[in-house]
Parts: C-alpha cells; sequence; structure tokens
C-alpha cells in the first residue's frame, strides 16, 4: 500500500463524461488498496469565464479600464475548483467509494496574503493523513488556499499544481501524479519536431528549467516545490484509458517521472530544447560605466514588476561607457520604456533602442556540466542553417540564445537533431 496524490488540470474535467473518466483512475489506485489524495483545477475555460465576470462587474461606468479588489477576484475564481471537487467527489460515490470534497481553507491550506497569487507557507497533513486512516478519499480543490486575513487566495494560474506537490510534500506521499491532456515530457514541442520523444526520466533542476523557458506541462512554482521537498512527480496523461496495461503499475506507470538526478542511470548530455516566443530586446546605448548603474538600471524594473531575463553588457574601449542590452516580454516592452525614460536623468543614457518578435530557445541537461563544446555544437548548428544570433546567456545545465522570431521552429528543429534527440 502506498500513499498518492493525483492531480487533474481543466482539461481532463472539462464535462461530466470526463469527470467519470476522472473518477475511474482514483478508483484504480483505491482498488489497488492505495491511499490516495485528489487535486482538481476548474473546468476547462471556467476560470476565463470567472476572471471575464470580474473586470466586467468591476468596471466603472464609462471607464475603459479595470480595478478590483483582489480579495473579492479570489472569492470569485476560487469557486471554479469548489463545482469541480464536488462533481468528482459525486461521481466517486457513485462508483462505492468513500469520497468527500475540501476547499483549501478546510485542510488548512495556509498562504501569504499576496491574493491572486498567493504563496503557499504551510499544510497540515494530520487532517488528510486522519481521513486516508478512514478509507475515505480526499478531493481537493486546488489553485486556493486561506490567508493571514482568513480569507480564499489564489496561487494564480495553474497553481493547481502547487496545490498537489504541497499536498504531496505535506502528507508524506510516495508519489505524486499530475494528469494532463499531454502522455509526459518530451525533448521539445512535438508540435514543432514530430520525432520529439517523450522521456522516461527527468531531474527535477532540468524539468525546473524547461517550465520557466517555455514548456507549459508543469508550473514552475510546483517544480521548485518538488525539488525541494523531493516529492517524486510523474507527468501522466488523463486521457489513456485508465484500465489499458500498465497504467496501474506503481513504479513504472507510463508518463516521465521527474525525480532526484540520482535516479537517472544514463545522463544524456543534452535532454530537451525549450523555447519562448514574443520576447523584446531593449538595448541602453552609452551608459556611464560606474558602480550602481546596473542595480539603478534593473532594480525600478524590478519594482515595476517587469521580468527582465538575458542581460548583456558591452564595455566601450575607454572603459568610460557601457552598452546594456536586455529581454522583457513583448508585452511588458512599453511599461519598460516608460520606467527607462523615467530614470534616464538618474542613470545617464545616449539613446534606447529596443526590438519585438524575439524568440529564447534553450538547450538544456544534466549531462552538459562534465562535457565541453554543448555551447560551441549549438553555435555552429545555427550558423550553418544562417540564424544569427542576438544574445546568449548560459548556466551549469542551460545555454539560452535570442534569435529572431522567425526562425523559432528551424532552430527548435536544428538543435533537436544536432544533439541526437531524434534518435531512439
Amino acid at each position: 500500500m502506498a500513499r498518492i496524490v493525483m492531480k487533474f488540470g481543466g482539461t481532463s474535467v472539462a464535462d461530466i463524461a470526463r469527470i467519470r473518466n476522472v473518477a475511474r483512475h482514483v478508483k484504480r489506485e483505491v482498488d489497488a488498496g492505495h491511499e490516495v489524495a485528489v487535486v482538481v483545477s476548474a473546468m476547462s475555460g471556467k476560470t476565463n469565464e470567472l476572471v471575464g465576470w470580474v473586470q466586467e462587474s468591476s468596471k466603472a461606468e464609462g471607464a475603459n479600464f479595470n480595478i478590483y479588489d483582489a480579495r473579492e477576484y479570489d472569492a470569485v475564481v476560487a469557486s471554479g475548483e469548489q463545482v469541480t471537487s464536488g462533481l468528482l467527489a459525486l461521481a466517486l460515490q457513485a462508483m462505492g467509494i468513500n469520497a468527500r470534497s475540501w476547499q483549501g481553507w478546510q485542510i488548512p491550506i495556509k498562504t501569504d496574503n499576496a491574493h491572486g497569487a498567493a504563496r503557499i507557507l504551510d499544510i497540515d497533513g494530520s487532517f488528510l493523513i486522519k481521513r486516508f486512516q478512514e478509507g475515505q478519499v480526499a478531493v481537493v480543490a486546488g489553485f486556493q488556499g486561506i490567508g493571514p486575513d482568513n480569507r480564499i487566495a489564489t496561487l494564480g494560474r495553474g497553481g493547481s499544481d502547487t496545490s498537489a506537490v504541497a499536498i504531496a510534500a505535506a502528507v508524506k506521499a510516495d508519489r505524486c501524479d499530475i494528469y494532463t491532456d499531454v502522455d509526459g515530457v518530451y525533448t521539445t514541442d512535438p508540435r514543432i519536431e514530430p520525432k520529439a520523444r517523450r522521456l522516461s526520466r527527468i531531474s527535477f533542476e532540468e524539468m525546473l528549467e524547461m517550465a520557466s523557458l517555455g514548456a507549459k506541462v508543469l508550473q514552475v512554482r510546483s517544480v521548485e516545490l518538488a525539488m525541494v521537498h523531493k516529492v517524486r512527480t510523474f507527468v501522466r496523461s488523463s486521457f489513456e484509458d485508465p484500465d489499458a496495461p500498465g497504467m496501474g503499475d506503481f513504479l513504472n506507470p507510463p508518463g516521465t517521472l521527474i525525480c532526484d538526478e540520482d535516479e537517472i542511470v544514463e545522463q544524456q548530455v543534452v535532454t530537451g530544447i525549450a523555447y519562448a516566443k514574443d520576447e523584446a530586446q531593449v538595448s541602453l546605448r552609452r551608459v556611464a560605466d560606474r558602480p550602481g548603474v546596473a542595480g539603478g538600471i534593473f532594480g525600478p524594473l524590478a519594482e515595476a514588476n517587469i521580468n527582465v531575463d538575458m542581460i548583456v553588457q558591452n564595455i566601450s574601449e575607454d572603459g568610460k561607457f557601457t552598452d546594456m542590452t536586455f529581454t522583457v516580454p513583448s508585452g511588458d516592452v512599453n511599461k519598460a520604456l516608460a520606467v527607462l525614460e523615467k530614470i534616464r536623468p538618474d542613470i545617464g543614457y545616449d539613446a534606447v533602442q529596443h526590438d519585438e518578435g524575439m524568440s529564447k530557445v534553450s538547450v538544456i541537461g544534466i549531462g552538459m556540466r562534465s562535457h565541453a563544446g554543448v555551447a560551441a555544437t549549438a553555435f555552429q548548428a545555427l550558423a550553418a542553417k544562417g540564424i544569427n544570433i542576438r544574445a546568449i546567456t548560459t548556466s551549469e545545465i542551460k545555454i539560452s540564445i535570442l534569435i529572431d522570431g522567425p526562425y523559432t521552429e528551424l532552430a527548435v528543429r536544428t538543435l533537436h537533431s544536432v544533439y541526437g534527440l531524434d534518435k531512439q
């Protein structure tokens, strides 16, 4: 007997038929004798609908923008998961399974006070463990907890993944299964490269890079939590037949295991290729090269909640001036330019230039730590295809390359092939 947390996303619970299918997945694990908690998202499209209602209700007459109370926003959008948890509990009961739905505040899942983007501070697992001992399946509404102001607080989009991993850590689960509309983590986006392969295992660090660099399989915060608490996490498909061969295999079910690096016996040099479109490149020309300048630029950008990524600095020959280049999401470029204009008298630069429509393509792999020449291979392969590199950043297990947007798919396919990821 093991303890398992199962999480089902919006497409997996999109209607009653799919909720019944989810119930079959849960029943399979219950029948195998496991203790089970289930975390659910809102039905597909429901959260967007609820957000739309909030925006429409809060708009002042004649205004063309929204200002709303984040606490009431949370009260509304958290209701989507409440509906799903109740419906799944009913479907399980109809199958003869002892099940009960629970909201985040009933566990309780304690969060900070950042309504709309709260972070989990603590979960007391004793409540759920007591339910396990009573033979009950706990169906928990994801995406939500309770803040220090005693009000519902939501965790931000994709927050149900974080709920599931946090609950798995709190109850010391043997496994956390994240069911979604894909059957695992792939070497790259199969929509771009049909030869992309499903990975049987990937390390926490690699998955964290993949998630933060554009892969949409898991929310970044959920991977961080899994890595910190060593929660073995499987990415699985809810659309496979719940009773298909191997689906009940406890050690190696179909999907991708996200685990500690020590569990991966054969380490490839490169594990995957990720990409993020709609990046903008911003360059400040002839900035005075003196201590504190970088902080004077990036501090105000951070205070404006602008996510700065790749940063490149070039020093002039005389050492008096520098060019500072960095990237931001295209949607933030106007806000970034406004901030830079505001701080111009303090920083002092000759001009600011920006280019939109950039893409960031990243090569990821823990094997890069012990292999030389990985970056050179990427640069040579892109050059052979006539793809110009705008900027480069590296870390111990990642190389990120900024290119013009129209070359994104060609770059992904080229890098996927040059590292042999298209071969079994």
